[in-house]
């Protein structure tokens, strides 16, 4: 026996009784998978997507990052399971998720940054005149008095607030007869003491930022997972820019994959930068998609291209050791995606 191999068993027996295999390496996990639908990118990661794991689908615009997901989601209420869209940016389309052939009925959809609606998109359109325009009025005497009605003036008294009540905004009204009286606006204060706008108005004007739509999209996925019933949760993060992506703590992440692992979820990050790390269990890298030139003038679909950057723990297919290097394994797959005027080719 070697004296490396003696010295790592006399420390090994030492530790034995405090920490058993201290000097021995983990075993690794091989983890089950979850079709995606796409028949050459189920057949490079041999299976699918991982389950119980997080996995990063990162790319431009328009890479298919998107379509990938929505095929992932189809597969998965297709067996009648549940799942869940994290929309951080508010851009999902409902009718394109169910041309995909994703089964709305069990599908989530949190929409992160969505603010009420305003004053003029509440008000309705029903018009209603007062009550007591429609009572005649006493019949005067004098000058304007008896069978000639009122004054003039007094005729179309009101008149401009009824009318307006026709349009969605109180700018375009038409003026009548009244005279109108011109406000002068208050000038808005946003100091914290003396705020003449309330905090209520103030969200209603104005969007989110990002960081506040990350952090309700986290919070959402935290309450996803800790209820458990979802078979995968996709949090799409594609359409904000990666400085405020990479904000996210990278032990936010470390929390999701012991979560995921613990409810047998898959965790999809759209993403246009690698956020996640070592907490990742697979990182796809999806480049720019090539334009289907089918037709001259129409738009028929998109060609995209992926690639394997890291994929952890991957399966051997035998235990047998060869002599000689093995060739190396493809790690990029590409597919066609067409849109629903195209038609089948």
């Amino acid at each position: 026996m070697s004296s490396a191999a003696a010295i790592r068993l006399q420390i090994e027996s030492a530790l034995a009784h405090r920490i058993p295999s201290a000097l021995t390496p983990a075993q690794k996990m091989v983890r089950p998978f979850a079709v995606t639908g796409i028949e050459s990118l189920d057949e490079l990661l041999k299976g699918g997507l991982p389950v119980g794991a997080i996995s990063e689908l990162v790319g431009p615009e328009c890479s298919g990052r998107t379509s990938v997901a929505l095929s992932f989601l189809a597969r998965i209420t297709q067996v009648e399971k549940v799942g869940a869209w994290i929309d951080v940016s508010n851009t999902l389309d409902p009718i394109s998720v169910a041309a995909a052939g994703v089964d709305l009925a069990r599908l989530l959809w949190v929409r992160c940054g969505a603010t009420t609606q305003t004053r003029a998109q509440q008000r309705t359109h029903n018009f209603a005149l007062p009550q007591k325009y429609l009572v005649p009025p006493i019949a005067k005497k004098g000058l304007h008095g008896g069978a000639f009605g009122s004054h003039p003036r007094g005729e179309v008294k009101g008149l401009s607030q009824a009318v307006s009540g026709l349009f969605e905004h109180e700018a375009i009204a038409p003026r009548c007869a009244e005279p109108q009286h011109r406000v002068r606006p208050k000038q808005e204060s946003f100091e914290a003491s003396h705020s003449s706008v309330s905090r209520t108005s103030y969200r209603t004007s104005f969007p989110m930022k990002p960081w506040s739509r990350i952090e309700q999209a986290l919070r959402s996925a935290d309450l996803l997972l800790q209820s458990g019933g979802f078979s995968a949760i996709v949090l799409d993060m594609g359409g904000l820019v990666p400085e405020f992506v990479s904000r996210v703590p990278l032990a936010t992440w470390f929390r999701y994959r012991a979560a995921a692992e613990r409810t047998q979820s898959s965790i999809l990050l759209l993403t246009q930068h690698p956020c996640a790390k070592s907490s990742a269990e697979l990182l796809l890298r999806l480049e720019s998609a090539e334009a289907i030139r089918d037709e001259a003038t129409v738009f028929t679909g998109i060609k995209p291209r992926v690639e394997i950057a890291r994929q952890r723990f991957v399966q051997a297919a035998s235990n047998v050791v060869p002599l000689r290097k093995p060739p190396q394994r493809a790690n990029t797959a590409s597919w066609q995606s067409r849109t629903s005027w195209a038609g089948r080719r």
